[in-house]
């Protein structure tokens, strides 16, 4: 598994700008060639370069996995439209729920996925009939409520707050049917999917993640 750093937009906060799964990647225009270049080789999927809700925060605003591409209500006709037509092979759908930070609120792989514990039963509801698989609130990860905030869950494995206690992470990877393993990126950050994007393929992390915090995701996302 290839681990990488990269900075986008001189910052080393990548989560926040790139979406990913095993097929597509969705991100802001780049210009730079360097860093689409090393986005290609290390995810190794399609790229597609569009905002979401007219905003670059690509990341924060959209979630998924291997099967649908989540987008928030505030998306324009335009962008969805784009998105569809280049990821044609996954479902891309507009979930109609009051946040809008998708990327945040829900942490998910093809198997299963936390929601935000806040969310109304008919927001449950709603995230369920799209995503198509199992679904529940979770109150939070090392007492954070922003579930997508502090992970990052492939198909294959994944990274967690470092302070979930054993039993925690013994739960959250066998719920995700995944092992899962913790850390931090970028110098220490707890907020994991800020710093770092992954899929079956490799991981990019942010420019100021450390040689011990790159040892414990390479760990955590090897086959």
């Amino acid at each position: 598994m290839n681990v990488d750093k990269l900075s986008i937009f001189g910052t080393d906060n990548i989560g926040i700008y790139i979406f990913t799964n095993d097929k597509y990647t969705i991100l802001p225009k780049i210009d730079d060639r360097q860093v689409l270049d090393k986005i290609q080789e290390i995810l190794k999927t399609e790229i597609i370069q569009t905002t979401v809700a007219k905003s670059v925060l690509v990341g924060i605003l959209t979630s998924g996995n291997n099967d649908v591409i989540i987008l928030p209500k505030t998306v324009t006709d335009e962008e969805y439209q784009s998105i569809k037509q280049q990821a044609k092979d996954a479902r891309v759908e507009v979930l109609d729920i009051k946040p809008t930070a998708l990327g945040n609120i829900l942490l998910m792989n093809s198997h299963a996925a936390l929601v935000y514990k806040e969310l109304s039963d008919v927001e449950v509801e709603k995230i369920k009939k799209i995503i198509q698989v199992e679904a529940i609130r979770k109150g939070s990860i090392a007492n954070i409520i922003t579930v997508g905030s502090v992970g990052v869950v492939t198909d294959k494995a994944g990274l967690v707050h470092v302070d979930v206690t054993d039993e925690e992470l013994n739960q959250l990877s066998e719920f995700f049917r995944v092992r899962l393993d913790t850390g931090t990126v970028n110098f220490g950050s707890v907020f994991v999917r800020s710093g770092l994007v992954a899929n079956k393929n490799g991981v990019l992390v942010g420019s100021s993640t450390t040689g011990p915090e790159i040892l414990r995701i390479q760990r955590a996302f090897n086959d």
